[in-house]
């Protein structure tokens, strides 16, 4: 090996751990923040001039961060913009997107809430109602990769959801194209207008509205730092999904699991390019552990990105031995990773004690890229430990739920003395009152 190439081959962390012991590395790990502080700085700032300032602002950032000098007539896709990038898409790509779409898309069916009803005691109805959100933003990335899946597994269910206006918003190159991978998967999974946008301009634009860009209800799909310290800023202008940043993937595995997979499964969330990323290693096996940390540096040689991923492998990565798996699961628990992968024997059995994961991926025939493209489930999870509270993306987060009551007479009369106890301790009589008045004798 060179002494250049010497130079950037990093030092994995593998640490051992039990409960009983504190391990500064593996406690800095499970401790990363949601949302990055200094990206927070920045976003704040660029939102606030896109606030008041609205598409001046916007081209303007556009040009600054991405480099690409359009006009705000410049920014929507057109109907020609969408055909030429039909024609440059080759078939192969086309039939697998539309193989994921059907994917998606029936997952998406069967996963949705209906309308629902019971009978009230007294001959009335209570139930729920689902609709659409009338238009809602999605952002996909496509800065340092074009995520065409990303434009599938947000739009497609916003269209499985019946949302009248789908909004999508993603950066173009310093010539203002953007990839047209990116805008066949977006047309083809139902997006009702596209832009040429984004980062935290994007966010902005969507959460804010401008001239070009009609404000949304909501905005969904993951980003990097700024993106994602963006969502969260404008949180209560805008519904947004949840916290979707830099990915993560973490492995329980024992002695049965292949080094060689094993690492491969970790670099594939290593390479998307934020220098962000997480990857962790749980085992009970040391071997297994050693034989995964050289796999992951011969493999980290011959991968495209391998400057990306390297990064990762200096700080994102950790590979930590346990004294039995139950301990290992307990650990993967506090983490609340964005993806789970169980590699273990009897895999199912271990499902039921998985409490804190965006996505769980069970046994060594369910490698996580399977999820990122192919299997049906949203891939927009969340990231940053924030699992432990949220969900990923779902066709139900198109929609709005509405709890719905009939009463008769005889309900209304039945629940009376609830209303006027509750009234009373609460002193607040017009409440009761408004129920009394119904049964006044005129």
């Amino acid at each position: 090996m060179s002494a250049a190439r010497a130079r950037t081959e990093p030092d994995i962390k593998l640490v051992t751990w039990s409960t009983d012991r504190s391990v500064p590395a593996l406690t800095r790990f499970l401790k990363r923040a949601a949302v990055d502080p200094k990206a927070e700085e920045v976003a704040r700032r660029v939102l606030e001039d896109i606030r008041r300032k609205g598409d001046s602002a916007l081209v303007r950032y556009i040009k600054e961060f991405d480099g690409a000098t359009l006009k705000p007539s410049m920014l929507a896709v057109t109907n020609e913009d969408i055909q030429s990038a039909r024609e440059q898409v080759d078939r192969e790509f086309r039939l697998a997107a539309g193989e994921a779409l059907q994917r998606i898309m029936r997952f998406s069916r069967a996963s949705m809430r209906r309308d629902w009803t019971i009978s009230s005691p007294k001959g009335g109805q209570l139930g729920e109602r689902f609709v659409p959100i009338d238009r809602v933003g999605a952002y996909i990335p496509g800065g340092t990769a074009p995520l065409a899946s990303t434009a599938l597994m947000t739009v497609a269910l916003a269209r499985v959801a019946e949302v009248p206006e789908i909004v999508a918003c993603t950066p173009s190159d310093k010539k203002g194209r953007v990839n047209p991978y990116l805008l066949y998967a977006l047309d083809l999974a139902g997006a009702t207008e596209i832009y040429r946008a984004g980062g935290i301009q994007a966010i902005g634009a969507m959460a804010y509205g401008t001239k070009t860009i009609a404000g949304v209800q909501k905005i969904v799909g993951p980003g990097g730092p700024y993106v994602t310290a963006a969502k969260r800023l404008v949180y209560g202008q805008v519904a947004i999904d949840m916290v979707a940043g830099p990915s993560e993937l973490a492995i329980v595995a024992d002695d049965s699991a292949s080094p060689s997979h094993v690492a491969a499964d970790l670099l594939s969330q290593a390479e998307h390019g934020t220098g962000q990323e997480k990857i962790m290693l749980v085992t009970s096996s040391m071997r297994l552990a050693e034989a995964v940390r050289k796999e992951l540096l011969k493999q980290s040689e011959y991968l495209e990105r391998r400057e990306t991923v390297i990064e990762v492998l200096k700080k994102g990565t950790l590979l930590v031995v346990v004294e039995t798996l139950d301990i290992g699961m307990d650990l993967v628990n506090q983490f609340a990773p964005e993806h789970l992968e169980l590699v273990v024997r009897e895999p199912r059995s271990w499902l039921k004690k998985v409490r804190s994961a965006g996505a769980v991926f069970v046994g060594q025939w369910t490698p996580e890229c399977a999820g990122d493209f192919a299997a049906g489930p949203s891939h927009v999870l969340p990231t940053g430990g924030t699992a432990s509270m949220f969900s990923g993306l779902t066709v139900d987060d198109f929609r709005k739920r509405m709890s719905v009551m009939l009463f008769t007479s005889a309900d209304l009369k039945e629940v009376m003395p609830v209303i006027q106890a509750f009234s009373r301790v609460e002193g607040l009589d017009a409440h009761a009152r408004s129920a009394m008045v119904r049964f006044d004798r005129k």
